[in-house]
């Protein structure tokens, strides 16, 4: 098979529901697959009675977000592979613009669609918008989101673009290349490890890019309440984690000396707030980097060994939270940015 989806479900009986029939509708160019992660709820029984034709992978238990898709990605076979959150909704043709692109430029080992907000159809979403960069302390950023500000869409992103990193929610990526880079590091569980495949495709030679042509409408986080202490612990630690992965090592201690303080003075912010669980998160996050980094020596090595793009041509080389905080630029197109000029093309 050329292109394989693959929606990664885990207790997601009502979004399979609703947004399962959209993707079958719309998307006659690809096999659809549904790994289930060892679901407890009616799941496996809604697809065997609904959807009897849609080919399912049943793991025996929660493997998370990485593992999950590694162990799915394993079993099959396909030029390309879509990762699909299980709570997007796709449109009539949304598949056609990437498949032309990759199969036009195969020094694109990846893209992505424009996301757009599904319960605010004229916004773009939270995580994954119209792409994602990375500034030079390692804070992800999207075009059409910076930190909480997230913006309306106006057109102002339709042109395809070059990332840092493509989102997790819509990942379009050739299966050899997933494979041969290492996939998705299953030690992160959940949360940036997109980011991190995304960087060890960049810092190899291989392009990623934003097709904004094809629109997809993702719920994300809009329906869950304010971060959680446990995805505030994942993200803070797993942004660490790939920065060590990723980083030589005279660049990562000059990295790690301004998050220190970055990240507790987050954590202080949200002890003066009241949100202790949150600032335990920060200090926790941190506490557990210390103790688990040298598990990645292995993997730190063999990347920095097969860079050929160095971090700084992968790296924005603005520190976001001053241009956010200080400087008061909230959207992307405001950034001091060459992304802004020259990093952009079109077909």
């Amino acid at each position: 098979m050329k292109l394989s989806i693959i929606i990664l479900n885990w207790n997601g009986v009502d979004m399979l529901r609703r947004f399962l029939p959209s993707v079958i509708e719309h998307s006659p160019e690809a096999e659809i697959i549904v790994a289930d992660n060892g679901s407890t709820d009616e799941s496996l029984q809604l697809l065997a009675e609904r959807f009897p034709d849609i080919r399912v992978l049943a793991f025996d238990r929660n493997y998370g977000f990485a593992e999950g898709y590694n162990k799915a990605i394993a079993q099959i076979e396909c030029n390309y592979c879509l990762l699909l959150n299980s709570d997007v909704r796709v449109e009539k043709g949304w598949l056609k613009p990437m498949l032309d692109y990759m199969d036009n430029h195969p020094e694109a080992a990846a893209c992505q669609p424009k996301i757009r907000c599904e319960w605010s159809p004229d916004m773009l979403e939270y995580a994954g918008a119209c792409g994602g960069y990375i500034g030079r302390l390692g804070f992800p950023f999207c075009r059409g989101r910076i930190l909480g500000t997230v913006e309306h869409d106006n057109g102002q992103y339709d042109n395809i673009a070059t990332l840092a990193w493509a989102t997790g929610a819509a990942l379009f990526i050739r299966r050899e290349i997933y494979l041969e880079v290492g996939g998705l590091d299953a030690r992160f569980f959940a949360h940036q490890e997109e980011i991190d495949l995304c960087w060890r495709l960049r810092s190899r030679g291989y392009n990623i890019v934003c097709i904004p042509e094809s629109i997809v409408y993702h719920v994300g986080g809009g329906t869950l309440p304010k971060e959680s202490p446990r995805k505030a612990y994942l993200n803070f630690r797993n942004n660490l984690l790939l920065l060590y992965k990723n980083l030589p090592e005279k660049k990562f201690r000059t990295v790690m000396f301004w998050r220190r303080l970055l990240d507790m003075a987050a954590a202080l912010h949200f002890l003066a707030g009241g949100h202790w669980a949150a600032c335990h998160a920060v200090i926790q996050a941190h506490i557990d980097f210390r103790r688990i980094h040298k598990d990645f020596q292995t993997d730190r090595d063999s990347n920095l060994a097969a860079t050929i793009v160095p971090p700084e041509q992968i790296l924005s080389p603005i520190n976001l939270l001053w241009q956010y905080y200080a400087k008061r630029r909230h959207t992307f197109n405001q950034l001091p940015l060459k992304e802004n000029n020259t990093h952009t093309h079109h077909n």
